[in-house]
């Protein structure tokens, strides 16, 4: 049984996909928030395509068939959520001097060779942009305006979030608190504080991309681009919806009161949110200049799958602290992992009591950290050979998606005074000095290594 956590009821609950004709179907519709592709994703907005792809191999693990969408948001996204500032793509084409098609051409490309070394199948994924989606969300926009639940401004045509009764269900905003002094001193002519627009005019500005419309020259609001596209190739309900936990209280609770005010249906059943990363206990901003992109920890000698594996030792919801210290631990911790396959010749049998452990603990919210756990317990199982274990490991990989199907390999420097105690301690055994060879030892274990007796042999592994 899949148990995950709903923002929407703030339930951990059992996941049953959304009935469709007599019986409940084993294909799930999954809409992940993607990336506004105006720079590089760093680290911490890596993290939720992380989880989303998580999200996807657990719900194949249960035998679902996952209809995967994540948006491309190369217009409309500005710099304030609430509707002000400039268009993010529009903003870094000037400063590179380069077309936006330019501009969003080149961070998509960055963005999907980040999937790549994170080991996320684009191949199952469908990648839709907004500025495809045009004449989908000026639809939307017309049938919401013949509702009369919009209004025109000067700069655009709002959504009237009063209109919709349940506006803030997600994450129970207290919108009354948010309205009090309704008026917004950037835009009085909005009705309430809390609503969005749908559509933006261009006005005297010179945009690099903009459309014609029934009320103007502009372009669509970042909210309805995922109500558009998520509609498009999921349906008007779908099953999952996902995103960083500071879309709750805005973007997310938009594209509800928007999307359900279209079509008169659920929007998505289940949401889910990731949490942040911190860099050494910090915010991650370019004001303060702690940003860290994949590239940087692969040229420092870091795979991607050890930050994999970093984010997978908590849980999605729990905000994690980054550090090069933890990275490294568990860089040490995976490559044990992949140091016991390769040394595995051969497999066996999968361990069915193994299994089930690891599916209870991935099927309880998708609980990475128990599921890690469940690794180690396994590899210290002295009753389960190793063949098995490594059957049994692979299986796992089928979720976690950590590279155990094709391990590789560490090289690390011995320094010099290591090996010459380790050539020491050979000659004590020899020797059958046995208290020095046990003295040696530990001294090598100061050193961060782990010495191993081969025959009249040593091998030296890093701790």
């Amino acid at each position: 049984m899949l148990k995950i956590k709903n923002t929407l009821t703030k339930n951990i609950e059992e996941f049953k996909p959304i009935k469709r004709g007599l019986f409940t179907s084993k294909t799930v519709g999954m809409y992940n928030c993607g990336p506004t592709v105006y720079s590089k994703a760093h680290i911490g907005n890596l993290r939720a395509y992380i989880f989303a792809d998580l999200i996807r191999k657990t719900l194949e693990f249960n035998g679902y068939k996952v209809n995967q969408v994540i948006n491309i948001t190369d217009v409309g996204h500005l710099t304030s959520d609430s509707d002000e500032g400039s268009d993010k793509v529009e903003e870094q084409a000037r400063k590179e001097n380069k077309t936006a098609e330019e501009i969003t051409e080149k961070y998509t490309g960055i963005f999907f060779n980040d999937l790549d070394r994170l080991n996320i199948d684009r191949s199952k994924i469908i990648f839709p942009k907004a500025t495809d989606h045009i004449k989908e969300q000026i639809h939307i926009i017309e049938k919401l305006e013949n509702k009369k639940l919009t209004y025109k401004t000067s700069d655009g045509i709002y959504f009237d979030t009063k209109s919709f009764k349940d506006y803030g269900k997600l994450g129970n905003i207290d919108i009354n608190g948010l309205r009090e002094g309704h008026r917004v001193e950037k835009n009085p002519e909005k009705k309430n504080s809390t609503d969005f627009a749908l559509w933006k005019f261009s006005g005297d500005e010179r945009r690099l991309q903009e459309w014609e419309s029934p009320w103007g020259v502009g372009f669509p609001g970042w909210h309805l681009e995922c109500s558009a596209m998520s509609i498009k190739y999921l349906g008007d309900s779908f099953d999952i919806h996902t995103g960083g936990i500071d879309h709750v209280n805005i973007h997310h609770n938009n594209e509800i009161a928007q999307s359900e005010s279209f079509t008169g249906k659920l929007f998505a059943k289940y949401w889910m949110h990731v949490n942040h990363i911190q860099i050494e206990g910090e915010k991650i901003s370019k004001s303060i200049g702690n940003v860290i992109y994949l590239d940087e920890l692969e040229e420092k000698g870091y795979s991607p799958m050890s930050y994999k594996y970093l984010l997978f030792t908590a849980h999605y919801s729990t905000l994690i602290n980054f550090t090069e210290e933890n990275l490294k631990a568990s860089q040490k911790a995976l490559y044990k992992i992949y140091d016991f396959l390769n040394r595995t010749k051969g497999t066996g049998d999968v361990n069915e009591e193994a299994l089930n452990e690891f599916k209870t603990a991935i099927n309880d919210d998708l609980n990475t950290a128990k599921s890690i756990a469940v690794i180690f317990e396994l590899l210290s199982n002295k009753n389960i050979s190793d063949k098995d274990k490594k059957a049994t490991i692979l299986k796992y990989n089928e979720v976690l998606n950590l590279g155990f199907d094709n391990p590789k390999s560490i090289e690390v420097e011995i320094p010099k005074e290591v090996l010459i105690l380790a050539e020491e301690r050979k000659v004590a055994r020899e020797n059958k000095d046995f208290e020095k060879a046990d003295s040696l030892r530990e001294e090598i274990t100061k050193h961060g290594f782990e010495v191993k007796d081969i025959g009249d042999s040593f091998e030296l592994d890093n701790m």
